[in-house]
């Protein structure tokens, strides 16, 4: 199947790994039939390699609804879409749909879907944040013209979600990886572990993910080598992270920061690739 340079994420997503897909190239399996991805956000890697068969997985199910509506109605979606303004009173309007629960559950998939588009596009720094209560927090970004609908992209993606066999899920990573086929190659991108007490981000989804967390998926790496599958792991570079995975291949690349609020925070830093293979 040949590769559509359109198809890309749609989303803005922390952790994005658009910036890495030249390095991660010499660490990948030289061939990859059977993709999986538990972790997939905005889905960089797998939009940039584009396979036949794909499992993609997130925790978050607002994210995957957007995944799911753009391979199911992606027309629907981009008229939903353009009801949308970029304005302050606006954004906020769209943004409390989700504090009154009886309501919102009435909305249908595309509107929920067209709504996390469009926060994330309009919201500072395309920031998917949600508090305690699973709310989005995130505030309006201010932009002049940002690119709410974006159909030829939008389009594209959902070609390729209905020309490939794609399977899409929102469940625990650890249900996905027990039934991941053998001679699958699976790329796990989890929420990286806070290289200080102020670093941690993990308001993507309500819960976080904890060190605890940390443990259980190396747990399902060390299963998923005992079965044969080839994997490859993203984290930060911290001791626990690299103590953990010592048993396997860790190779450190160099990432761009672009979460910060302050602007001269954002910069390289050390990350782990771990594999249990060699290229």
């Amino acid at each position: 199947m040949k590769k559509n340079e359109l198809v890309a994420p749609v989303l803005k997503w922390v952790g994005g790994k658009r910036q890495l897909l030249e390095t991660f190239r010499p660490l990948l399996p030289s061939k990859i039939t059977t993709y999986c991805e538990p972790f997939v956000g905005g889905g960089a890697l797998l939009f940039h390699l584009q396979p036949k068969c794909a499992y993609i997985n997130d925790i978050n199910h607002e994210l995957i609804g957007v995944y799911r509506a753009i391979k199911d109605h992606v027309e629907a979606l981009i008229a939903e879409l353009e009801n949308f303004e970029n304005t302050a009173e606006h954004f906020y309007a769209v943004r409390d749909w989700d504090r009154d629960k009886e309501k919102y559950a009435s909305r249908s998939d595309i509107q929920k879907a067209a709504r996390v588009l469009y926060l994330n596009k309009t919201c500072f720094n395309g920031l998917y944040r949600v508090n305690n209560a699973g709310e989005f927090n995130s505030p309006f970004g201010n932009y002049r013209n940002p690119n709410i609908v974006n159909a030829p992209v939008l389009r594209a993606v959902s070609a390729y979600f209905n020309s490939a066999d794609i399977h899409i899920t929102s469940a625990d990573y650890a249900d996905v990886l027990e039934n991941v086929p053998k001679g699958a190659f699976v790329y796990l991108d989890p929420p990286y572990d806070p290289v200080s007490d102020t670093a941690s981000f993990t308001g993507y989804a309500k819960g976080g993910f904890s060190r605890e967390e940390q443990i259980r998926l190396r747990e399902c790496c060390d299963d998923l080598d005992k079965r044969g599958i080839k994997f490859m792991l993203s984290n930060s570079s911290t001791p626990f992270i690299r103590d953990q995975y010592n048993a396997y291949e860790i190779t450190i690349v160099q990432a761009k920061r672009a979460v910060n609020s302050v602007a001269s925070k954002r910069g390289n830093v050390d990350e782990v690739v771990v594999r249990n293979y060699c290229a």
